[in-house]
């Protein structure tokens, strides 16, 4: 039996779901949190993409069809953006520790962490999560791949502007300047 590739990849994602279910129990109390209404949008559209990638809705005969050839190589270096993205979103999970939360909020004694990938980008966890994203859709070489990640780019900018709002609420002296020095997503570009 032979290395199976989207094997992996989807072993990437169970790893990466169990890493964020267990961080739960060892997250600070929330102080502060986004509104219900808000979460459910957020929840509601990455749920929406991460059933599209998975093919459980059905777009149409297009939605199937490729847009890369269908060879060894691309669905390897699918692989290795799925596994670099995952890594950078648990490295950054990481690094949050206790102020982590699967929702945006503050935390009780919440710190603003500017150390490791948080010197890189605000929004780490997001970064590899969208790395992640597009290893599993080249990998996949599938148009509702890429549908799947508009829908789940779109709910990760919603969650990531009310966090931004709550940040510089929480640390008005010092999330301007770290705003101003560390890009959002992608270092020096956005």
């Amino acid at each position: 039996m032979g290395f199976n590739v989207y094997s992996a990849i989807g072993l990437c994602w169970i790893v990466l779901g169990t890493i964020w279910v267990a961080g739960l129990a060892f997250s600070k109390r929330a102080v502060r949190t986004q509104s219900a209404s808000g979460r459910m949008i957020e929840i509601g559209l990455g749920g929406l993409g991460g059933v599209i990638i998975a093919g459980y809705l059905r777009l149409g005969s297009w939605a199937d069809a490729r847009f890369v050839p269908h060879t060894h190589s691309i669905a390897l270096i699918g692989l290795a953006l799925t596994i670099a993205g995952c890594f950078l979103a648990v490295w950054a999970r990481v690094t949050l520790g206790t102020n982590w939360s699967g929702q945006p909020s503050v935390r009780a004694g919440h710190e603003l962490i500017q150390k490791g990938p948080y010197a890189l980008a605000r929004h780490p966890i997001y970064t590899g999560l969208l790395l992640a994203l597009v290893g599993t859709l080249l990998a996949s070489g599938q148009w509702r791949c890429v549908v799947g990640f508009f829908v789940i780019l779109l709910a990760l900018a919603l969650k990531m502007q009310f966090e931004e709002r709550l940040m510089m609420q929480t640390f008005p002296e010092d999330y301007p300047e770290y705003r101003q020095r560390v890009k959002a997503l992608i270092p020096g570009v956005f």
